[in-house]
């Protein structure tokens, strides 16, 4: 089977589904494209022209959630809770977490103060829901790594950017939060699922849109 990961490298989406190929040890390829100026045989095989794009022996799929699903599918389906309304459920805050992620692009790209704001304030109440959901961990379902782990871990990636100075986690409201967050970021499959030069791709682009968050925290 050949498995080509059509990718962006800052894009977090795609993160998701590099976490998972890592974690199963599933070998593949990965394409980078410039999603500024992307190739037109990328548009022609992403509906949606975005990121990730899994390619299975010429075979495309996309979207990074339905991308992780056939992922584990393939490689003994542990990933998934066995129970079905456990299962809807984890795909709901596999959802929920897909507006963070949202929320979290707007916030840092957010030009003015009000729009920083407004985005950050919904983040924080996004972040205090997912604290009072989670137990006692380790993981997202207790004792059992799962697809929503790796849906949430490049939200926390994106926080911790540049020793978390933009971080909006309070660990001191939040500590089931951080330390889910920090196991996370801990795992292998989890760091090598950015590209070496990620951090300064992530800043640069923050300056070079002059972003509020980098005019009023970069000093």
């Amino acid at each position: 089977m050949s498995i080509e990961l059509i990718s962006f490298k800052t894009c977090p989406f795609v993160q998701r589904a590099a976490i998972t190929l890592g974690y199963k040890e599933v070998e593949h390829k990965v394409t980078f494209i410039d999603l500024a100026d992307p190739p037109d045989w990328f548009l022609e095989i992403s509906p949606l022209a975005k990121v990730p794009v899994l390619r299975v022996d010429g075979e495309i799929l996309f979207e990074s959630a339905v991308i992780n699903e056939y992922l584990d599918d393939i490689t003994g389906g542990e990933l998934q809770p066995k129970d079905s309304l456990a299962r809807a459920k984890n795909r709901a805050w596999i959802e929920f977490s897909s507006n963070m992620l949202g929320n979290t692009y707007m916030m840092k790209t957010a030009a003015e103060k009000d729009k920083y704001e407004k985005y950050r304030d919904q983040l924080v109440s996004q972040f205090r829901r997912l604290e009072n959901r989670l137990g006692d961990g380790p993981w997202f379902n207790g004792e059992d790594f799962s697809l929503a782990d790796t849906a949430f871990a490049p939200l926390f990636a994106h926080d911790a950017v540049a020793n978390y100075r933009f971080s909006v986690i309070d660990a001191a409201t939040m500590p089931k939060l951080d330390a889910w967050s920090k196991r996370l970021l801990a795992l292998p499959a989890v760091k090598n699922s950015v590209v070496a030069e990620f951090e300064e791709i992530y800043l640069t682009a923050l300056e070079t849109n002059n972003s509020y968050i980098w005019q009023s925290r970069a000093a």
